[in-house]
């Protein structure tokens, strides 16, 4: 049973077990900073499978939100799935591209070949049935990320650092997620 006053959690799904994992409601936000390395995870998986294919029976379910603005799919997939689809990459996609915070991919719909472009933030869920692993992520939203990078300018109205999102969906310093109070130096 889970609380509202208890800290969030994140179930990860490993040989068909689900395990939760407990984060902290303090000034870490260790719920971001392990959704960050687990979809680190998910990108490594991909760009090897972008290297050396994908060995026996392995193949990925990916389910991603599709309403974002930063996710670039063919406009008739965003009608048909306004909010969540989820892809296969097993025996038929092309031109597999693994970037900093997001992949592409071309897939075939109605015999024709589509191209994908899915922010790693945008990923809600990833498995890999042939071994019965499986991620389940939170979306972090592009509302999410201003947010945080709001609470980087001082009250005089400068800035403690540059920003470092260039577009939705980048990966945040975790100087943004730490409490200006701690940040002193000594």
């Amino acid at each position: 049973m889970h609380l509202a006053t208890e800290a969030p959690h994140i179930l990860i799904k490993h040989n068909g077990i689900f395990i939760e994992v407990g984060m902290s409601n303090g000034n870490f936000k260790y719920d971001m900073m392990v959704e960050e390395a687990l979809k680190g995870v998910v990108a490594k998986v991909l760009k090897q499978a972008v290297t050396e294919g994908l060995p026996g029976e392995h193949h990925f379910y990916i389910t991603f939100k599709t309403n974002r603005s930063d996710v670039d799919i063919p406009l008739f997939l965003k009608e048909r799935y306004s909010d969540e689809m989820t892809i296969v990459l097993e025996h038929q996609f092309w031109d597999l591209k693994i970037h900093e915070n997001e992949f592409e991919v071309a897939l075939s719909f109605n015999d024709k070949k589509e191209r994908l472009l899915i922010p790693f933030n945008a990923i809600t869920a990833f498995s890999d049935p042939s071994v019965k692993f499986g991620l389940q992520f939170q979306e972090i939203k592009v509302t999410e990320l201003e947010n945080i990078d709001s609470r980087s300018i001082e009250k005089d109205g400068s800035k403690k650092q540059e920003k470092n999102i260039t577009s939705p969906g980048e990966i945040v310093s975790l100087d943004k997620f730490r409490n200006k109070h701690t940040n002193k130096k000594l």
